[in-house]
């Protein structure tokens, strides 16, 4: 699609969370060389706004998971999609691209989809895992699915849906042999220490659920092996002074702890294993070969609810692309400290168990590792006729 030399090329993007940020980022990255002179715009992150990107609305304000944290804020997220819709309505932009974030997003593409305007949505929701219906309203929100897995690539080939396999940006970001002695220095520990990295979350419904049992479970294997090393990346100020409000509050202030502004993917390199919330984390872990024990826990009616519509037994994203229990779950109720504490001790001490996990990951890692700022940049100008 041209525009007129009075008028750049113009194209709107949203991403909901950290995750969306970074994807969109690399995708920015990778269109700018072809479109110097466009215009970026909609609602995005920190690392959006690094190439260039406008936003509109701050990104924390669509930054919420779960289903009764979003239907409580349900009119503020709906207020904002009304918003920006009408404003996109009237600039035209030559397409618009959804960075994961599907339950905003997929709404927003179809209104625009409707009205003529080109939609991109990057990553593909996870159908294949729950709530397959969606793909009804995939094919009528989306020109073109970007896909982050090999085999996501067939499941919308099936269903009618432009796709295209871009490789998933974490692969590249992430060394393929990380270095951990490095990561122990800048975070100043002996490099010979026994180092747990303890990750409850980035969002705050996941801080308050996950944070107790995990700190319990640190304090039992601190008790098992008193040179036992935490280090506790935090994803913001908020993040960290509610962490240490929950701590305070469960009276777990003796357990030492070493907080992190940021610097998740340093304190992963640096650990010998990882206890980790379910999510893209479990990937990053994954990429960076290190044992781990998955966890989650949420608001109980919400458990009652969503436990029902998995299709498949496993959540977390390394399990998912093995298809076994490569590395435990544990879910809910499961995830009591004294199971969690069990669980990351065989993680830490089985060293065969270790050494099968370093090569499954690292096959792993091979498989998703593309160029992928060129690929999606490549199938978003096909999109526009750039």
């Amino acid at each position: 699609m041209a525009s007129s030399a009075d008028t750049p090329l113009s194209l709107a993007l949203v991403a909901g969370e950290p995750s969306g940020d970074m994807l969109a980022a690399r995708l920015l990255s990778g269109l700018r060389p072809h479109l110097p002179d466009a215009r970026f715009h909609g609602i995005g992150g920190p690392q959006m706004m690094a190439q260039g990107f406008e936003s509109h609305w701050p990104m924390d304000q669509l930054t919420v998971r779960g289903l009764l944290p979003v239907l409580l804020r349900y009119r503020e997220l709906k207020g904002i999609q009304s918003a920006l819709r009408d404003q996109l309505l009237a600039d035209r932009p030559a397409a618009f691209i959804g960075a994961d974030y599907p339950g905003f997003n997929l709404g927003l593409e179809m209104q625009l989809k409707d009205a003529g305007i080109p939609t991109v949505h990057y990553i593909g929701p996870q159908i294949w895992a729950w709530r397959g219906g969606r793909i009804k309203k995939i094919i009528k929100a989306v020109s073109h699915m970007l896909v982050v897995f090999p085999f996501e690539e067939e499941i919308y080939k099936k269903a009618g849906v432009p796709v295209s396999y871009v490789g998933h940006p974490l692969a590249e970001l992430i060394p393929l042999a990380p270095d951990e002695g490095a990561a122990r220095r800048a975070l100043g520990l002996p490099e010979d220490a026994n180092v747990v990295a303890i990750m409850p979350g980035s969002r705050m419904s996941e801080i308050k659920y996950n944070t107790v049992a995990f700190v319990q479970a640190a304090r039992l294997l601190k008790i098992r092996e008193r040179s036992l090393k935490f280090v506790v990346p935090m994803a913001g100020e908020r993040q960290r002074a509610y962490f240490l409000e929950l701590i305070a509050q469960a009276g777990l202030q003796d357990v030492a702890l070493q907080l992190l502004d940021g610097q998740s993917h340093t304190a992963i390199a640096a650990a010998d294993a990882v206890m980790v919330a379910s999510g893209t984390a479990s990937l990053e872990v994954a990429l960076f070969k290190k044992p781990m024990v998955i966890a989650y826990k949420m608001a109980e009616l919400e458990w009652q609810i969503l436990r029902h519509f998995g299709y498949q037994p496993w959540i977390g994203m390394p399990n998912i692309l093995a298809r076994e229990f490569l590395v435990p779950e544990l879910l809910q109720h499961a995830a009591s400290p004294e199971a969690l504490a069990e669980a990351m001790w065989k993680q830490l001490s089985d060293a065969p168990h270790r050494l099968r996990l370093a090569q499954r990951f690292t096959d792993m890692h091979h498989s998703l590792l593309r160029n992928s700022a060129e690929e999606s940049a490549a199938a978003v100008l096909k999109v526009i006729g750039a």
